[in-house]
């Protein structure tokens, strides 16, 4: 079985990751750490070296979503191949850092590929305000984070919302954060697992 946790920069994915994992017993698996080898070009020029580096991001997620078919474990996945080109790479489309016509082919390419791998059995979407995400990104205190620009975390939250509820059509479960603290509040986090339970199970009604 494949888990996938989505959601924007600041809304929990990696915590609830490693929360649910160790309550199911399911394993974890996160963004490929391998370096990017076009990751310092592309800060130099970012016009000029986005479709490179993001071709690299789609083979390497595309890789992961082959392993995580293949594994016979229950797999929970912190940010999926789908959000990293809808939400992503669109966003860098967007703000003109990829032409239309490398877009397009990007897109193209990422079509064929998903035809021979499917959905996973469950999207958790953690919904969050963009106030929301600011204090939580203030909070872990990432020193390359501080400076993000609010209208960045505002693109990226309205492409999530489209990516969920227009494009994807795998199951859902969308859960809004703000008013949740499911690290330190175990009513939150059982919340959360019953409606898990619910739509994987069907040991809730919903």
């Amino acid at each position: 079985m494949h888990i996938a946790i989505a959601g924007n920069i600041g809304s929990g994915k990696t915590t609830l990751t490693k929360l649910l994992a160790q309550h199911y017993g399911w394993t974890a698996r996160f963004e490929p750490v391998e370096a990017n080898p076009y990751l310092e070009d592309y800060y130099k020029d970012i016009p000029r070296w986005s479709f490179n580096l993001e071709v690299y991001f789609l083979k390497q997620r595309f890789r992961d979503l082959l392993l995580i078919s293949q594994s016979q474990e229950t797999i929970i996945q912190d940010r999926s191949i789908y959000e990293g080109v809808y939400v992503f790479t669109a966003n860098n489309h967007a703000m003109g850092n990829l032409s239309d016509r490398d877009f397009t082919t990007y897109m193209e390419l990422f079509e064929q590929m998903t035809e021979i791998v499917h959905y996973p059995d469950l999207m958790i979407y953690l919904r969050s305000t963009v106030p929301h995400l600011v204090q939580n990104i203030y909070k872990r205190g990432r020193d390359y984070e501080q400076s993000m620009p609010i209208d960045y975390l505002k693109n990226l939250n309205q492409l999530y919302e489209e990516f969920i509820f227009e494009k994807y059509r795998g199951k859902v479960l969308s859960i809004d954060v703000d008013e949740l603290d499911f690290l330190h509040n175990p009513a939150d986090f059982a919340g959360i697992i019953d409606k898990i339970d619910s739509r994987l199970f069907g040991l809730f009604p919903e």
